[in-house]
């Protein structure tokens, strides 16, 4: 892991840049840390981490102030990296679809959202390899925010994650309700009632496929970018109680 940028946000919390091979991401950690902290790995769609740059550093200070250090990572396909064009032709299906306001078929959903799988979650195994590696970082680990499939595959394969808090608002192939039987550490979903690009059914049917003993649904009235402050807050709790 190479640090590429460094610097000290107004409110103290330290940013640093990295890269990890290919990999580029984006570590925050908590005003001088007496011990090494607990980490949380911040998922989010592929638009970019230009785009999401501002609600991920959002995040980041809410968990810096409860003493977490977070990161994330540039995903595969998304940003500056390399496109592949099987999901460059699976997002214009998608598109077509619901502009169309037509189903979007599960062959969109597997194509648009598998390979994303299979290639984001082993670099995020590799960059947590390399974050616990730090001085600073002691674990245990979360993983917080979407894709939601991301978070479900990492769920029952990582075992380094003790908690995970998963955003419903991105379509879920067939496959991961299986996955999802598996998952058993404890979960916190975050359900925007009137996401125009979730289907809310499926969302409701992947919890209550989830295996876990301790499962909370927090849902919220409003669209898919309406998600009120106060949930932010829930998640962070929701961490506080299992990663401290």
């Amino acid at each position: 892991m190479h640090f590429t940028s460094e610097q000290r946000l107004d409110d103290g919390v330290l940013e640093r840049e990295f890269t990890l091979g290919e990999i580029p991401g984006i570590l925050w950690t908590p005003v001088s840390p007496s011990a090494p902290v607990p980490l949380i790995l911040l998922g989010h769609p592929p638009l970019g981490l230009r785009t999401m740059y501002p609600r991920l550093v959002a995040r980041a200070r809410d968990c810096a102030a409860e003493g977490f250090a977070t990161a994330t990572i540039e995903l595969p396909g998304s940003g500056d990296r390399p496109r592949w064009p099987e999901a460059e032709r699976a997002r214009a299906d998608l598109r077509r679809a619901m502009g169309a306001g037509e189903p979007v078929s599960d062959e969109i959903v597997d194509a648009l959202i598998l390979p994303l799988v299979e290639r984001a979650v082993p670099e995020w195994q590799a960059v947590l390899d390399a974050l616990l590696s730090l001085p600073e970082i002691g674990g245990p680990v979360g993983y917080s925010g979407g894709v939601i499939s991301i978070g479900v595959r990492l769920a029952v394969i990582e075992p380094r994650i003790a908690a995970a808090g998963l955003f419903a608002g991105s379509v879920v192939p067939r496959i991961m309700f299986e996955e999802a039987r598996r998952v058993t550490i404890p979960l916190h979903v975050l359900l925007q009632w009137d996401d125009e690009g979730n289907d809310r059914q499926a969302a409701l049917d992947l919890f209550d496929a989830f295996g876990s003993k301790e499962k909370t649904l927090h849902a919220n009235m409003g669209g898919h970018t309406g998600v009120p402050r106060f949930a932010a807050a829930a998640a962070t709790q929701f961490f506080s109680r299992h990663l401290k």
